[in-house]
């Protein structure tokens, strides 16, 4: 569904005249702040498939730090793993402090990366910090969810399910405006809880991971 077609549906919803471009008019600017803020919302909710990401990272031997390129600085949930021709592993998080304390022997390791920590950005993506020190070129595979950047021009389409974000959207509107013999915010907010809710456990039932929880 597309930025203005989001907007639209809420604009009805809220029984206001459908616009033909969101900058149109203030008050359709005003919902497309709440459609983005809903967006956020339900984003951070869940590690929604449709924002799942592939990253590569490259090492050189001697560097440690790496901007991890369209990760941007809200991502979720990464899984790296060193690849080589002969081997793969997964780097294991750890604290950053730990990382840095290696790093201050009188003899540094270096060798496979075998540990990672996020330390920093470079303004528009994260960085990681990965211990030992890289001794050549490996390439680390970089899995994780990356929230789309805020919708903006009419034609942009969101990438999540629709009906959380317009229903938060919406929920916004009704507070921003007052009661006027539509639902409460009350039961607006409610809505929207049960519909993000719902689209939880439809995304939650297509993976067979989330029916086993053991202990770490």
């Amino acid at each position: 569904m597309t930025y203005l077609e989001l907007v639209n549906n809420v604009l009805i919803r809220l029984r206001e005249s459908t616009v033909q471009t969101v900058a149109s008019s203030s008050y359709a600017l005003l919902i497309g702040k709440f459609v983005n803020d809903s967006k956020r919302q339900v984003e951070d909710a869940w590690n929604w498939d449709a924002l799942s990401a592939d990253l590569i990272v490259t090492t050189s031997a001697g560097t440690s730090n790496y901007a991890v390129i369209g990760s941007g600085v809200r991502h979720k949930g990464a899984v790296i793993n060193c690849t080589t021709s002969t081997a793969l592993n997964q780097l294991k998080n750890v604290p950053i402090q730990w990382i840095i304390d290696q790093q201050q022997l009188s003899t540094v390791q270096r060798g496979s990366p075998c540990y990672y920590a996020w330390n920093g950005t470079n303004g528009t993506d994260s960085k990681i910090e990965i211990f030992p020190t890289p001794n050549g070129v490996y390439t680390l595979a970089v899995s994780l969810y990356v929230p789309q950047p805020s919708l903006s021009a009419d034609e942009d389409v969101l990438t999540i399910p629709p009906e959380a974000v317009i229903a938060g959207a919406y929920a916004r509107a009704v507070v921003e405006r007052g009661e006027d013999s539509g639902l409460s915010s009350g039961e607006a907010y409610g809505l929207y809880k049960g519909i993000l809710a719902d689209q939880i456990a439809i995304e939650a039932s297509r993976f067979i991971e989330n029916d086993s929880w053991v202990v770490c």
